[in-house]
């Protein structure tokens, strides 16, 4: 039951409501004013501190936008502004509560700096519906559908602005290889100016050719360093040796420190416009640098008479739809965040239509459903912390091949039992949306899931202990007789392939046979002896057990009670305290949450998680079943198993606390030898002689 409660510690801080969800007491966010008052609310108490934008089975837009500083999680901070955020932009406060996606223009609250805002670009927003002829007269609500009809027509704009900016790209000289020829014609600028001038200084005077040459003394001054060192040097040398014809060659001659640069441009541009040109002249070089340049003007005048007009008249436009979307988004989707962020009663309240958010499907596997099944984020992760949970995990790789998707769960058995379930079974995974994936199980960390189920455990396991030794026995047996059959027929097979004509020859020559070990009758006598006193043990614990059922008709409840105790109940007290201490967070934290409260799934909640087949009681006839036995059969069976161990019973003399002893007991006066009797016993026990007579006289 929820209980107002002021936080201690906090004064006159707001008054809280609390509920115990879970096993674990929680604060409750029931109205408006409470979300109002995140802010107020001690960290300590919120059930979570962080948790993922994606892997959520949550309107993702609404994450990004909470996320204000983008590192790809959402922090109390993060949720307390955006709690003051939407509730500074309300008149009334509770409409949070409903997780309506459209809103009244007159619900917004005008008179704050926040409302306001949004009110004016919501009415911008539905003035262009008008302006398009789609708005109606009684359109008085913004609506997620009305953004989103807004954010189709802004991308119809932006569509346009781009073909336009496509019909200029379209003009580029050198198509698309337009702005690498920019690049490298521009790099060459200076260099080709600078070498067409000293051919024309060549061609005013051919006698200052070798001063404005590369001279032999600079190369002589670097040669005996590392030359592929030394590019800034000679890329200070002119691009070529220049001419008095004025050309520049396409050809070699090229300065190296630029001939990748100048290959670059050659192919892009030059070779373009003159295909069957060994060398061009400053004229022709300064044609390919023309159209260039008229490209870049031309492009830039574009951009600021088309560009930015467009810019301007749209920028109000696109920051009207990210402010209403992002209000709109809130308002639906917020409560809904605080449901799993602050009380996680979405994930108790067990509403198969509200699902926590990161519940991402149902699993059914061996006659159940699993609810509880959670994206796989990291295999690694969940290895390192799950193991903690005290939950009985199934980790299944997933498959859609409609989907053409793969994706790791991990879903939590919370009732029935473990018998069929094993690595490698087959199952069928539905997400969310009712798609059906392909799943196998890779993964199983085993933990108790019931206390009835620990009840057996132990016997199950002595019976598969059992049938396994068995089994293995019977296959060694089997594998040994196998072996020796074939040894056997191996060594016919060569007596018969290699026994010469006189076969008694052969036979006498062959090696004699192997002794056989003697006898040891001392080894035999110990071993029966052995076998004696454990039998002789048996049968006093079992004379001591008969003792005990037959002294009272009561007694056989009391050792059954204590055989039950004593087999079962370690198994049963472990279960209970691992139950006890079943908890989802450990799951979670591998997934990139910060869970700051427990998670508890305690057993009767852990039953609503996974349903199991459930068939109705009818008695249908089985065309395929066994054969009953014959009512004489079974009494013959009970009465030699009843047989069986009465002979068991009397022979060991137990049933002599019962009136039916298998030898009598003779008392110990009467079973001692007269020999040990001491000599006053026997002098009592000896008959008086008759005395002598007297001599006559």
């Amino acid at each position: 039951m929820a209980k107002k409660s002021i936080i201690p510690g906090k004064g006159d801080s707001y008054n809280w409501t609390f509920a115990n969800i879970g096993s674990v007491t929680r604060v409750t966010i029931n109205t408006g004013e409470d979300i109002a008052h995140l802010g107020e609310l001690d960290q300590k108490l919120w059930t979570v501190l962080s948790c993922p934008v994606k892997g959520l089975e949550f309107d993702e837009e609404t994450l990004r936008l909470m996320d204000t500083d983008n590192d790809g999680k959402i922090r109390v901070n993060e949720v307390v502004a955006a709690s003051q955020w939407l509730c500074s932009t309300l008149k009334d406060k509770d409409l949070i509560l409903r997780g309506d996606d459209q809103v009244a223009l007159s619900q917004i609250d005008g008179e704050s700096e926040n409302g306001a805002a949004v009110l004016a670009a919501a009415q911008r927003i539905l003035e262009r519906k008008a302006e398009s002829g789609e708005r109606k007269a009684e359109d008085v609500v913004i609506t997620m559908a009305d953004v989103a009809a807004a954010k189709a027509a802004f991308d119809e704009k932006v569509k346009a602005k781009d073909d336009a900016t496509a019909a200029v790209v379209d003009n580029r000289p050198y198509g698309d290889n337009t702005d690498d020829a920019i690049a490298a014609v521009n790099a060459l600028k200076d260099k080709v100016a600078d070498y067409f001038m000293r051919c024309k200084l060549i061609a005013f005077d051919e006698e200052c050719s070798s001063a404005v040459d590369v001279s032999v003394e600079k190369i002589q001054a670097i040669s005996e360093l590392n030359l592929s060192t030394c590019s800034d040097k000679i890329a200070d040398y002119p691009l070529a040796r220049p001419v008095k014809e004025c050309r520049l060659t396409l050809g070699a001659g090229i300065n190296p420190a630029w001939q990748a640069t100048f290959d670059k441009a050659k192919t892009l541009a030059l070779s373009v416009d003159y295909p069957e040109a060994d060398a061009i002249d400053e004229a022709q070089w300064g044609a390919v640098c023309a159209k260039l340049d008229a490209y870049v003007a031309g492009l830039a005048d574009d951009k600021s008479a088309k560009v930015e007009s467009f810019d301007k008249e749209t920028a109000e436009e696109d920051a009207d739809i990210k402010l209403v979307s992002k209000f709109l988004h809130l308002l639906r989707d917020f409560y809904k965040l605080l449901k799993n962020y602050v009380t996680f009663s979405d994930f108790y309240t067990r509403d198969i239509t509200k699902l926590a958010v990161f519940q991402c499907g149902q699993l059914y596997i061996d006659q159940r459903r699993l609810d509880l099944c959670i994206k796989v984020s990291d295999m690694g992760k969940q290895a390192e912390s799950a193991t903690f949970s005290g939950l009985y995990l199934l980790y299944c790789h997933c498959v859609s091949k409609t989907k053409a998707a793969e994706m790791d769960i991990v879903a939590a058995l919370t009732d029935g039992d473990v018998e069929d379930l094993r690595v490698g079974k087959n199952a069928v995974f539905y997400d969310r949306s009712g798609q059906d994936w392909d799943a196998t199980v890779t993964k199983i960390v085993d933990n108790p899931i019931s206390v009835r189920q620990a009840f057996w455990a132990p016997y199950k396991k002595l019976w598969k202990f059992i049938t396994d030794k068995i089994n293995k026995n019977a296959a060694e047996k089997e594998a040994k007789q196998m072996d020796n059959l074939t040894a056997k027929a191996d060594t016919a097979t060569d007596k018969l392939a290699t026994k010469p004509a006189d076969g008694a020859a052969a036979d006498a020559a062959a090696a004699p046979a192997e002794k056989k070990a003697p006898f040891d009758i001392a080894k035999f006598a110990g071993i029966f002896a052995a076998i004696g006193l454990a039998l002789g043990a048996i049968a006093a614990a079992f004379a001591g057990l008969g003792a005990f059922v037959t002294k009272h008709w009561y007694n056989i409840f009391i050792l059954l009670g204590a055989i039950i105790v004593i087999v079962s109940g370690p198994s049963m007290f472990i279960a209970w305290t691992k139950l006890r201490r079943r908890n989802l967070g450990p799951v979670l934290n591998a997934n990139g949450w910060a869970i700051n409260a427990q998670v508890r799934v305690n057993t009767a909640f852990g039953a609503t998680l996974t349903s199991l087949a459930k068939y109705p009681l009818v008695k249908l006839p089985d065309p395929y079943a066994d054969k009953k036995m014959a009512w004489w059969k079974k009494c013959l069976i009970w009465l030699v198993v009843l047989g069986g161990i009465f002979c068991a019973l009397y022979f060991t003399n137990t049933l002599k606390y019962v009136g039916l002893p298998f030898k009598k007991e003779v008392p110990a006066e009467v079973e001692a030898p007269a020999a040990e009797q001491p000599a006053a016993e026997a002098a009592e026990a000896a008959p008086a002689e008759a005395p002598a007579e007297a001599p006559a006289e």
